[in-house]
């Protein structure tokens, strides 16, 4: 059966975005400031990439103990995830610059993460972005039958234990990144006809997804393992040991964001039709975090700052900090919900509690 295309309601008698686009847009006007990147971006891009890459050319150009290469893979796995969040996420939301092609640049630094362009976009921009946290249609609320991450998911007897075992998968994300994940959502994406833009010609996009994991692979696998002189295996246990790290960083931030008590997961009635604006509808499915810690807003490029970043996606993260006193206020001045964890502990602690409470089968099945 065929789902119903969602439709967000388009009654907002109090004006609620319009007063906070406004209000927003005359913050950015009276500061005479661009609502992209700057310069704080600009070099924390160097940072993050210093930290991703320059571990790999010192492994593959000094001889040095195993202990210090492992190492060296947590340090790459740590970078590999401050790219993601603080240069790609920005790139491909159109967010980094003023110009498309230096935006285009920073997206494409995705390639060298393991995953694609194309498929993030739909997923992410597409998917997430508009249909935020509606079961069927956000497929960041997908994870398969292990994890049940919404109540309108169907319920197993091993989810009882998934608050336990959860964190062992999210270390995964990326690894199943460059292995399987891009071949089958661009197989489902292309045939649904699904792109953010232009829909790309599907032989050129095909063509490009291999030549791309060709390449990563070329990279990551096969030039250590002609410049090295360590055996094969310690290759392949270091390039996941890379991958877990961003991984279970990139899953721990992004599910702190919605799935987490406060993050709300409803459903359109049977014509479609949700219940708020899409810009309300924001505020109940988004949730905020650690956002007086200046560590967490700078390592996460914004990503705990959800609530600003869903409804102002095409706004630099750098900016969120300041923006967030008006979203804040607004919401507050319309009765309107704003959800944040002061510290990431806390919203930590309540993820997993949550996941507790979704493994249990009473009254949460639908």
């Amino acid at each position: 059966m065929k789902k119903p295309q969602v439709k967000f309601s388009r009654k907002d008698p109090a004006q609620f975005f319009k007063t906070l686009n406004q209000r927003v847009n005359s913050y950015f006007k009276e500061n005479n400031i661009q609502k992209t990147g700057n310069w704080a971006l600009h070099l924390k891009t160097l940072v993050m990439f210093t930290l991703f890459l320059a571990p790999y050319f010192l492994i593959l150009t000094l001889n040095l103990p195993n202990w210090a290469n492992f190492l060296l893979t947590v340090v790459m796995g740590v970078g590999m995830a401050g790219v993601g969040m603080n240069v790609m996420h920005d790139g491909n939301h159109g967010a980094y610059s003023n110009k498309k092609w230096v935006n285009k640049l920073m997206g494409s630094s995705i390639y060298i993460l393991a995953g694609n362009v194309y498929n993030w976009q739909v997923q992410h921009n597409v998917l997430h972005h508009t249909y935020t946290n509606i079961p069927e249609h956000d497929e960041d609320l997908d994870a398969g039958r292990i994890l049940r991450f919404s109540k309108h998911a169907d319920w197993k007897k091993y989810h009882k234990f998934q608050h336990l075992y959860s964190v062992l998968l999210y270390g995964l994300l990326t690894f199943n990144w460059a292995i399987t994940t891009d071949f089958q959502q661009m197989y489902r994406y292309t045939k649904r006809k699904l792109s953010y833009g232009k829909l790309p010609n599907p032989v050129l996009n095909w063509t490009k997804l291999l030549i791309t994991k060709i390449i990563y692979v070329t990279i990551w696998i096969a030039i250590p393992m002609i410049f090295l002189e360590v055996a094969w295996y310690k290759i392949l246990i270091g390039f996941f040991v890379m991958h877990y790290v961003a991984g279970l960083i990139l899953s721990v931030v992004f599910q702190l964001a919605h799935i987490i008590d406060h993050a709300d997961t409803p459903v359109p009635n049977e014509q479609g039709d949700m219940k708020n604006t899409w810009a309300i509808h924001q505020l109940f499915t988004t949730v905020n975090f650690g956002t007086k810690n200046r560590i967490i807003n700078w390592f996460t490029g914004g990503l705990n700052h959800q609530v600003e970043h869903h409804i102002f996606p095409n706004i630099s993260h750098v900016h969120y900090t300041k923006i967030a006193k008006i979203v804040k206020e607004t919401a507050k001045e319309f009765q309107l919900p704003y959800h944040e964890y002061k510290t990431t502990r806390k919203a930590i602690i309540s993820h997993f509690k949550h996941l507790k409470t979704l493994g249990q089968k009473p009254s949460l099945q639908y």
